[in-house]
C-alpha cells in the first residue's frame, strides 16, 4: 500500500490551510488598515482598533467554518452508509 496521500486527503488540507491563512490574512489587513489610520491621523489607539477588526474578522471566518462543517456532518449524518449498527436496529424498530 502506498503511503501517498489521495485526492480527498489533498483537497481537505487544502482547505484546512485555507483557514489558517484567511485568518492570518485578515489579521494582517487589519493592522494594516490600522497603522495607515495612525499614520494618517496620528492616533496610536487606531492601529489597536484596526488589529481588533482583524482579530474579529478571523473569528468570523473560524466562526463560519464551523457552521459549514456542522452542515455537513448534518448531511452524513442522515446517510445510511455511516449509521452505526444501535442505531440501524433503532430504525428497523421504529418501522415496526
Amino acid at each position: 500500500m502506498s503511503d501517498k496521500p489521495t485526492i480527498k486527503q489533498i483537497i481537505e488540507g487544502a482547505g484546512d490551510l485555507s483557514l489558517a491563512l484567511s485568518m492570518v490574512v485578515a489579521v494582517a489587513i487589519g493592522f494594516a488598515i490600522g497603522y495607515g489610520l495612525r499614520s494618517w491621523l496620528g492616533y496610536e489607539w487606531l492601529l489597536w482598533l484596526g488589529i481588533f477588526w482583524g482579530v474579529c474578522a478571523a473569528i468570523l471566518n473560524l466562526v463560519k467554518a464551523i457552521k459549514r462543517l456542522n452542515r455537513s456532518m448534518k448531511e452524513l449524518e442522515n446517510n445510511p452508509r455511516y449509521k452505526s449498527q444501535n442505531d440501524r436496529e433503532r430504525d428497523d424498530e421504529d418501522e415496526d
